[in-house]
Order: structure tokens, then sequence, then C-alpha cells
């Protein structure tokens, strides 16, 4: 439809943004919310931590989540479930590292071998995504097949 975002103009806020804000649930029900550093790579959002910080726990109860991006004007709502994954070296752990790159400056940089065993990597794989630039004349829902 005219007027609406298309999901490559989406990812490409997702792909260059630099600070993402995660939400997950409690055990309780009650939100929480916390800053992430990670990397928009093949569709999902892969980023690292502790398994024993608050979000990582309470993903390990509910996987269910949300990421925004820090634009409150370039709005980008992804929601879906983040779990536990691995990285190989020579494929995906290389294109993370790469990715990472973005946070050099910032003292986090991370090398390929850094997720073999899984080292505190997760991945938010999407099921459904809300986006608007010009608010209110480009908001734009996608859904997720197979998700």
């Amino acid at each position: 439809s005219a007027g609406l975002l298309s999901w490559a103009q989406v990812e490409e806020r997702l792909i260059s943004a630099l600070h993402y804000w995660m939400a997950t649930v409690r055990e309780d029900g009650t939100p929480h919310v916390v800053p992430r550093w990670g990397v928009w790579l093949d569709g999902r959002f892969f980023y690292d931590g502790a398994p024993t910080t608050r979000h990582a726990r309470n993903l390990a109860a509910n996987p269910a989540c949300s990421l925004n991006l820090e634009s409150g004007t370039e709005t980008v709502i992804v929601e879906g479930r983040s779990e536990p994954t691995k990285a190989p070296v020579d494929g995906l752990g290389a294109r993370l590292s790469t990715g990472f790159q973005k946070y050099h400056d910032l003292g986090y940089a991370p090398a390929p071998e850094s997720w073999v065993d899984g080292g505190g990597l997760m991945v938010l794989t999407p099921v459904r995504a809300m986006a608007w630039f010009a608010f209110p004349k480009d908001c734009t829902r996608f859904r997720f097949r197979g998700r």
C-alpha cells in the first residue's frame, strides 16, 4: 500500500543501530527492560551476556520478548522469541565478530571463537514487528511466517 514502509527500510535501521532496548517478563509477570548491544544478521538479532543476568533468567523461563530501537521518531518494535545459540568460528562466529566491530570504540570486540560453546550467545527470532518513520502516515506491521 502507498505510504507503508518496506521491510528493507526497517531492517536497514535494525542493522545500523548501535543501541537496542529489550523487554522481557519476570516470572511474576512484571516487565523488565534493559539496553543491549547486538547484531541484526540474517533476519535475526544476536547478542550475548551472562546467563545469570535478570533478562537472561527471564528469557530462560519465558522466551517471549520485545526489541526496540532508541529513536522515538523512527520507531522499530520487534516481537519474538529469544533463545541460546552457538556460532561456529568459520561461519556465523566470524560474521558476528565482524558485526560487533561497531562496538570496538566502546571497548567490546569479541573474537569469532567467542561463541563456539555458546558463550552466552542469544538469538531473537522475530514473530512480528511494527515500525513508523513519519507517524501516523507510514505505520506498518509485519508478520514473519513459519516462526
